[in-house]
């Protein structure tokens, strides 16, 4: 019978350590803010309004970008292959590639990403100088701001 309570001793011990590790486990990092718009223009393929959506897992992270441009075809799910070149505010680019993007109906806006970048702890992260390059069906459209995103560059943890 001993044993039997110190084994069940031994666990519920086990247990409260564990559970009071996580209470003190690093909370999640995060990017703020995780939504930003941008005026874009892509030339003769159209301008407007754009939507930088933004996350943040460490030194990864991951944009997708819902577009000021809409589809003239129906596009395949990951048919598009997008390079978004953002402005850091220390100086130099940070690149996000991929070539997701969902499938598209003719006359939907362009979406793309997630789209996969590498950062750092104290990264200011702007689309104004930037570019967003997508390649589909063999054509290259380049995007670029025509002001600030709103509500400001993203600030990654």
């Amino acid at each position: 019978m001993r044993g039997k309570r110190f084994g069940t001793g031994a666990a519920l011990a086990v247990g409260a350590l564990a559970v009071t590790g996580l209470a003190f486990a690093p909370t999640a990092v995060a990017v703020t803010p995780d939504t930003a718009t941008i005026t874009a223009d892509c030339g003769t393929f159209g301008s407007g309004e754009a939507t930088l959506t933004a996350t943040q897992d460490g030194t990864s992270a991951t944009i997708t970008v819902t577009s000021a441009i809409t589809a003239p075809i129906a596009l395949a799910e990951d048919s598009i292959t997008s390079t978004l070149t953002l402005v850091n505010a220390s100086g130099g680019t940070a690149t996000f590639s991929g070539t997701e993007n969902p499938a598209l109906a003719a006359g939907d806006a362009v979406t793309v990403g997630p789209l996969n970048g590498t950062v750092a702890s104290g990264d200011s992260l702007e689309a104004y100088g930037g570019s967003l390059q997508i390649v589909v069906l063999g054509i290259t459209v380049t995007c670029t701001a025509t002001g600030p995103q709103s509500p400001g560059p993203f600030v990654f943890d």
